[in-house]
């Protein structure tokens, strides 16, 4: 298949006009019309129906647009596998808000020549294969899970045992409390709608719940800031948030962050790889890593039985 006239196909299907496309991608107009005409006899359908304001995708059209994405980006993998000093360093941060882009950002400041491009999967699944694709060089994951052992080629390492806190509102019964035991959360409602059945998180917090007894509820939508606004209200509801998670909460809510002391549950980061992975900057990172490590605790701490197999390099 002609990949140019499939990036003329994205260019058109974005722009939304033949004329805007050519733009964009500095052709003429009547180049664009070539080779999407060119493209349609190939695939032997109509991919755009031309409209008073420009082009519309057919069904069709609809239908091939996230394959045509795809070559794209294959296109592109297969450019960078042997190009891999010339494009920035891609890393998954599971979530901007999230101790691992906070490690990233570190590493931004220490090494600002080093070009970065930033993105959030879902998943370890998600992770492992955008891993082994080349779609990323890098993710941080809570990757070690029950039963899951990382396919052959993957590596990975702790780079940070982020504290687990205690986030109420100031009407709650541990609100004036300047640390907690894990165990004293037994029979407090723990509310974490942000969990997901088979994710990495999930199976850490489920496992944080049959160590200590606690009920944690996962109902609910996880709308942006109604945890908090839930908790500020709340003398009984409470939730669990990473020591360095980033929350912003209006003044009147008076959230207390509490730590979680004897033990101290901490949530083991690590950084995935794939050893034949060439990209210059990868090497980096993971110097990096090792020499910035955050500090933390070291003694008086839990993590579940498996995350104690992911060590490495990083591991103190």
């Amino acid at each position: 298949m002609d990949l140019t006239a499939v990036r003329t196909f994205v260019a058109v299907a974005d722009a939304g006009q033949f004329q805007e496309a050519a733009v964009v991608l500095a052709v003429t107009q009547q180049a664009v019309s070539k080779r999407i005409a060119a493209l349609e006899k190939e695939l032997g359908v109509r991919l755009f129906t031309r409209t008073p304001r420009g082009a519309d995708l057919t069904a069709d059209g609809r239908t091939f647009l996230p394959h045509a994405r795809e070559l794209l980006l294959a296109e592109e993998r297969a450019t960078a596998s042997v190009r891999s000093g010339r494009r920035p360093l891609r890393v998954d941060v599971v979530g901007a808000r999230l101790a691992p882009a906070a490690l990233l950002r570190g590493f931004h400041e220490a090494h600002g020549e080093i070009a970065l491009d930033v993105v959030t999967l879902f998943d370890v699944d998600s992770a492992l294969t955008a891993l082994r694709s080349g779609a990323v060089d890098a993710s941080f994951r809570a990757v070690a899970m029950p039963g899951r052992p990382l396919p052959r080629g993957v590596e990975a390492a702790r780079v940070h045992d982020e504290p687990v806190q205690l986030l109420t509102g100031p009407g709650h019964a541990l609100a004036g409390r300047r640390a907690v035991a894990p165990g004293e959360l037994a029979g407090h409602r723990i509310w974490m709608p942000g969990i997901v059945e088979g994710t990495e998180w999930a199976a850490y917090y489920a496992a944080l719940a049959a160590e200590f007894g606690l009920t944690i509820d996962s109902s609910g939508p996880n709308f942006s800031g109604a945890v908090q606004d839930a908790v500020a209200r709340s003398g009984t509801l409470a939730t669990l948030v990473g020591e360095r998670t980033g929350l912003v909460w209006p003044e009147g809510h008076d959230l207390r962050r509490i730590p979680l002391l004897d033990p101290t549950p901490v949530y083991p980061h690590s950084l995935l790889w794939t050893a034949a992975n060439p990209h210059p900057a990868l090497a980096v990172l993971r110097e990096h890593l090792a020499a910035a490590r955050p500090p933390g605790p070291t003694t008086g701490i839990w993590v579940p039985g498996w995350a104690e197999s992911v060590r490495g390099v990083f591991r103190p």
